[in-house]
């Protein structure tokens, strides 16, 4: 039997393109073992899947001053030691790293017990803590044809991002019965990303009720974020969480607004939706959604509007404009070359194995 180590965690983003491969390797028979944080996110999502959890310590490298600074250089020396004895104890033939600070120790760990192991970067340049693997990587697949020149030359793959198949069989009957919206007007789907965002959410708001003349809205607003006093507004919905509807949501929507996170918009790209993409502020980030977002405008696939030049009026024309331009962003993203990637990178892990 192969055996792979999946590791990844800190965000959803470092999780469900790790997911998105599992039922692949199950039926190529692997077995699979995750090594994330002790309490993370991804300790729940996984384990909720019936895959065996291992919990290392994990420590933040900051480029800014923080009195954590001085603690967590010890958590990623347990972290590595932990790691080091995982590698011994689980013998992996692989290991495939998502991304996020856990992911640091468990690759140097492999690359130390000559295990191959491989580097996911969604974002169009590396974040720090696969900056500081990619040494210790055997190949560094990757998500936009930008990003290949920022990698090694003899590691860089330009793969795409490992996207969760059923996302692909929604239905929109199902879709309209769980909201209860009609087919007589489109449907916007909003997307503020798994804790929300309160400029997509405060912004989407401030122009619904003339949204409203011309659409319908499905709005997932993340946790706590819910407007009771929009609670029963004809044609408008809204949920902290969608999980096992999320398909056919994607479905029924004709548009979709989003955070630019790199899984999210792959994602769209993957189901053809025509979106308006509002990058998360370069002040509240390293920029990544900005350059992610600016990526998939050039190629056609996305219309933006950063966070600091919304206005009612830009956003309703941009919404209005999007819409009606729809089917040349559908188009555009059914030229993508990145069709599988999912088979791409398990072909990555059988030509190593079988060397």
């Amino acid at each position: 039997m192969k055996h792979i180590v999946l590791t990844g965690g800190g965000t959803a983003g470092h999780v469900t393109p790790n997911i998105a491969m599992i039922p692949r390797l199950k039926e190529l028979g692997y077995t699979i073992s995750y090594i994330g944080s002790y309490e993370g996110i991804e300790k729940k999502l996984i384990e909720e899947l019936g895959i065996p959890y291992y919990g290392i310590a994990s420590g933040k490298l900051r480029r800014y001053f923080d009195v954590k600074n001085f603690t967590d250089p010890f958590k990623v020396m347990k972290g590595f030691a932990e790691a080091k004895k995982l590698m011994k104890q689980l013998k992996p033939d692989v290991v495939f790293s998502k991304g996020g600070f856990v992911t640091v120790p468990v690759v140097i760990a492999a690359s130390r017990r000559k295990i191959p192991a491989f580097i996911h970067e969604s974002d169009m340049t590396p974040g720090l803590a696969n900056k500081i693997s990619i040494p210790f990587a055997t190949k560094v697949c990757c998500n936009f044809p930008e990003t290949v020149s920022e990698l090694p030359a003899n590691k860089a793959v330009l793969t795409g991002t490992p996207i969760r198949q059923e996302l692909l069989e929604g239905s929109p009957e199902r879709a309209r019965a769980f909201t209860g919206f009609t087919s007589d007007k489109p449907v916007i789907m909003i997307i503020g990303g798994s804790l929300g965002a309160a400029a997509v959410n405060d912004a989407v708001r401030a122009v619904l009720p003339e949204l409203l003349k011309n659409f319908q809205v499905v709005h997932l607003c993340g946790k706590g974020k819910l407007d009771e006093s929009l609670k029963d507004t004809k044609g408008y919905v809204q949920y902290e969480y969608i999980k096992k509807e999320l398909a056919d949501l994607f479905a029924l929507a004709d548009i979709v607004i989003s955070r630019a996170g790199a899984n999210a918009i792959c994602e769209l790209s993957a189901l053809k939706k025509p979106n308006l993409l509002i990058p998360l502020s370069a002040r509240a980030s390293r920029g990544d959604q900005i350059l992610n977002a600016r990526s998939f405008e050039r190629m056609g696939y996305s219309m933006v509007l950063e966070e600091e030049e919304i206005t009612n009026e830009k956003l309703l024309a941009t919404i209005n404009s999007l819409y009606e331009n729809r089917s040349a962003f559908t188009d555009a993203m059914s030229k993508s070359k990145l069709t599988d990637s999912i088979e791409e990178i398990v072909q990555l892990f059988e030509q190593t194995i079988n060397r």
